[in-house]
């Protein structure tokens, strides 16, 4: 057992419990009212699937939409597969929840946004405080290769 309760770990745990509630209910009853997705994961996690030529195109990471045209949504414990249109084509892909980086649905104005956790060594070791995340593109969308990042400020009134 730990000497300290892993508030982080356990926050992250409960938002990623939150995206899956929030998907199996569209799997289920499809995209309410404006509500869509924008979903920017990690393409380096080693249980991420997709093309290999969309790999090679966002080798770190890719921010996807779940909004007009998705097919075949499937949400397991772990992760979720959709088919995505890419140019006219259309390409399953498999994410894992612990890949997420962020989850936003801007048609409500809700967005989370998933902290890298280091091992307690690292912390030790490079300690400079927390994350700064960095700017957003101006016009909320992300660009090719960019992902839109959303810090929870934004969203408290």
């Amino acid at each position: 057992m730990s000497d300290r309760i892993e508030y982080g770990n356990l926050m992250h745990a409960a938002m990623r419990g939150l995206i899956r509630t929030v998907l199996s209910d569209v799997a289920a009853d499809g995209l309410p009212g404006d509500h869509h997705f924008f979903i920017t994961f990690d393409t380096t996690h080693p249980e991420a699937q997709m093309a290999d030529w969309l790999r090679q195109r966002y080798p770190t990471e890719i921010t996807v939409v779940l909004q007009h045209w998705y097919d075949h949504l499937s949400v397991d414990e772990d992760g979720f597969s959709v088919t995505l249109n890419f140019g006219d084509s259309p390409e399953p892909l498999y994410i894992p929840f612990d890949a997420i980086r962020t989850f936003v649905d801007p048609s409500v104005e809700f967005g989370l946004r998933f902290e890298t956790q280091d091992s307690d060594e690292d912390e030790d070791e490079d300690d400079d405080g927390p994350e700064q995340p960095s700017p957003a593109p101006h016009d909320g969308t992300a660009g090719p290769g960019e992902a839109q990042v959303v810090s929870l400020d934004k969203f408290r009134k």
